[in-house]
């Protein structure tokens, strides 16, 4: 059996709004933890494709900039992100914690959607702008995911593969900002939050293939090259052999009191490894039902206003249009604007 599992990121770059990281875990039955990632886009060929156009009866996985539509179009510019989380989440062949999903509903709304994922976003005093809930799923109805989700079961049973698990991470601007005054760079901040979740994955393969040496592929960021030094700060007893370092891909095998594991740093990881594509979607569908509860606070203020996505130039638009929102409610920017 092999655990081949993917991390990735959404959010990186803008000021408003959470950084959300998500991982998705699969077992493959036929294939040995030696050998080399498998093809599951070929594998699963009957049920998933890898563009949007070809997504009519199949599911499409893919970088989630590829699959995001634009806000200007007739249709839900989520509809493909959707689909594909909330009908990997519905599937029975994924099992989780507390075994089998009993079912192909998705959640109701996205506080279940974020409890499922072991995401969490703040919804104190602090950050009135994420305390509402929004109902599932936005851009289709139920029951046709739950066909999907049923399609999907059939054939990840034929290519003998489960779905371990999806995860995500949200880190909101107050969080992030905390631990750039803590002395972490903005990269560090991602790669901590990839290697909790490195942790997770870990802890699912143990469940249920204790001897298994999970296989964890993560989108490179930031330019990096090379992380021997960085992870033996994340596993201080682990023994690091390096497998190989180019302008590509990195890749570590690592071994501590735990069991091994071996974990790759890929340009363009969603492009070819399918755990790393789905992670990008779930990354990216929860930051933007992150991002429709921040624009509905401030839109029932000032009814007028443009939702915002967020990044840098438009993130300064709205920024100056909520001025009174902020002045006379007393929000504290730096719980709202992230400052790198």
């Amino acid at each position: 059996m092999l655990i081949y599992a993917g991390i990735d990121e959404a959010g990186y770059g803008p000021m408003l709004g959470p950084l959300s990281v998500g991982a998705s875990i699969f077992a493959i039955d036929d294939a040995a933890s030696g050998s080399g990632p498998p093809d599951l886009w070929s594998l699963l060929e009957n049920v998933v494709c890898t563009g949007a156009r070809d997504s009519k009866r199949r599911i499409a996985v893919a970088d989630s900039k590829k699959l995001k539509g634009s806000n200007q179009a007739k249709a839900h510019p989520l509809r493909h992100l959707e689909r594909g989380v909330l009908s990997f989440l519905a599937c029975r062949r994924q099992t989780s914690d507390a075994g089998p999903h009993p079912g192909h509903i998705p959640p109701a709304d996205d506080a279940s959607l974020f409890d499922a994922l072991h995401a969490r976003l703040p919804t104190d005093e602090r950050t009135p702008w994420y305390d509402s809930t929004t109902s599932l799923p936005v851009a289709h109805d139920a029951d046709t995911l739950a066909i999907d989700a049923a399609r999907l079961d059939r054939g990840l049973s034929a290519a003998g593969i489960r779905l371990i698990g999806l995860r995500g991470t949200l880190v909101d601007a107050g969080e992030f900002n905390r631990r750039l005054d803590s002395g972490a760079g903005k990269a560090a901040i991602n790669l901590e939050v990839a290697m909790k979740l490195v942790a997770e994955i870990r802890a699912a393969t143990k469940r249920i293939a204790p001897d298994a040496t999970p296989r964890i592929m993560c989108d490179r960021q930031g330019g990096r090259a090379f992380y021997r030094d960085w992870l033996q700060d994340c596993f201080p007893h682990a023994r690091i052999r390096i497998l190989g370092e180019n302008d590509r891909v990195s890749r570590y095998h690592l071994e501590d009191d735990e069991g091994g594991f071996v974990i790759g740093f890929e340009t363009g990881g969603e492009n070819r490894h399918f755990p790393v594509a789905l992670s990008s979607m779930t990354a990216k569908y929860l930051r933007e039902l992150a991002m429709i509860r921040l624009n509905r606070f401030f839109t029932r203020t000032s009814p007028n206003l443009r939702p915002t996505a967020g990044y840098v130039q438009d993130g300064r638009r709205f920024l100056a249009e909520i001025e009174p929102v902020i002045s006379e409610g007393g929000v504290d920017t730096a719980e709202l604007v992230r400052r790198a």
